[in-house]
């Protein structure tokens, strides 16, 4: 997978895809900013973000960070989907509170998407839940031309179906 440094787009944002250690307080903050993850679930980006400094790109987790003045605003963690051929998950996209509604999760989405054909990959499938509280992600994704597949009825908790994306690249 890529792991270049430096890019960056039009808007002043750079595309940061090299993980370091500060990044586990980094992805907690901005998942914790957001106000809609639980603190089980923010452990699990955080773990993420600790599977690919100790393994690698092994680890199957790649990471763009979208960063401005060399403060991070938002990531996406994401991977090759094993045994398929050019399937890929998109486990994380967070932005931090102050930075949402304007664009920054599109911009990411496009460089990750990017990424993820650059290594091969056809689709990218992302799931969220089905609470009223994520109406706003499920938007999002159709906006960016995901289609809703299917969802799991009461996976998460009783009334909270887990609901699956998927994107043809």
């Amino acid at each position: 997978m890529p792991t270049r440094s430096g890019s960056s787009t039009g808007t002043s944002i750079a595309f940061r895809y090299d993980v370091i250690p500060a990044d586990m307080q980094t992805v907690a903050a901005i998942v914790a900013s957001t106000g809609f993850f639980n603190p089980a679930e923010a452990q699990i980006a955080v773990e993420l973000v600790e599977e690919r400094l100790e393994h690698g790109a092994a680890s199957g987790y790649f990471f763009v960070f979208a960063e401005q003045a060399g403060q991070a605003l938002g990531y996406t963690c994401y991977g090759p989907i094993a045994g398929t051929d050019g399937s890929f998950d998109l486990y994380w996209i967070a932005n931090h509170r102050d930075h949402q509604g304007r664009g920054l999760g599109r911009v990411l989405m496009q460089e990750t998407e990017r990424l993820i054909r650059d290594f091969g990959g056809r689709r990218v499938y992302a799931e969220t839940s089905g609470r009223p509280q994520y109406e706003p992600t499920r938007v999002f994704y159709a906006r960016l031309g995901f289609f809703r597949e299917t969802h799991l009825k009461d996976f998460y908790a009783p009334g909270d179906d887990k609901v699956f994306f998927v994107k043809v690249l």
